[in-house]
């Protein structure tokens, strides 16, 4: 059940990021690489054909109404620092949400930028790793922004610094390799230790906080 619930929590997001691409260069994936992007994430989740047409269509209408992405950063019980990433078509009912949340189990919700020197962002490929030599793989990308390349299964998984995931997406494309998807990620410079009991009350807030539709993430850096 939790598996189908995860699914439909992806859809809504990809939905989501459908919206912000079209409205902000159209409904053209060609002239659009935003929108790219999302498609190509799209398929990644298996996320049906007709329903990202049905999206893109839906987005084009001027009557659609577009998303915010908005940045909420608090800390839970225990000094844990929490980064909470949404996209909203109504910024009071989020801030509103995620307020009680944080209140509820115990936390307290900060100030923007508060937790800038906790974690860093990222860009994350995720590649399909049939017939490509990983280190091979690493020498033709290096120039590009690569830092570090992980194998996992049958995928390659590069890493780059926030600011040349433009520069990787492209020239992942004009290499003809196949992304599964590529997308920004947060990772903590420095975690905190928790004990079991302490990481399950943990652990309550950010469930709640992901099953809110607003959220998109959740990130911490318990160790």
């Amino acid at each position: 059940m939790k598996r189908w619930g995860k699914m439909a929590k992806t859809f809504t997001r990809i939905g989501k990021d459908i919206v912000m691409a079209v409205k902000a260069a159209g409904p053209n994936p060609e002239t659009n690489s935003r929108l790219r992007v999302v498609i190509q994430n799209a398929k990644g989740a298996n996320m049906p054909k007709d329903r990202i047409e049905a999206a893109i269509k839906r987005a084009s209408n001027k009557d659609e109404k577009d998303y915010e992405e908005i940045i909420y950063e608090g800390y839970a019980p225990h000094g844990v620092a929490i980064l909470v990433e949404t996209s909203t078509d109504n910024i009071n009912r989020t801030v509103a949400a995620v307020r009680s949340y944080f209140t509820k189990y115990n936390g307290s919700l900060g100030t923007s930028g508060s937790l800038s020197f906790v974690f860093e962002r990222k860009a994350v490929f995720r590649i399909n790793g049939e017939n490509i030599d990983p280190e091979e793989l690493e020498l033709e990308l290096i120039d590009f922004g690569a830092e570090e390349i992980e194998v996992d299964e049958n995928e390659i998984i590069v890493y780059t610094a926030f600011e040349d995931f433009g520069k990787m997406q492209k020239v992942l494309e004009e290499k003809n390799i196949h992304v599964i998807s590529s997308d920004l990620q947060r990772f903590p410079l420095s975690t905190v230790e928790v004990t079991e009991e302490q990481r399950a009350e943990i652990e309550k807030l950010i469930d709640r906080m992901d099953e809110d539709d607003d959220v998109n993430e959740v990130y911490h850096n318990m160790a």
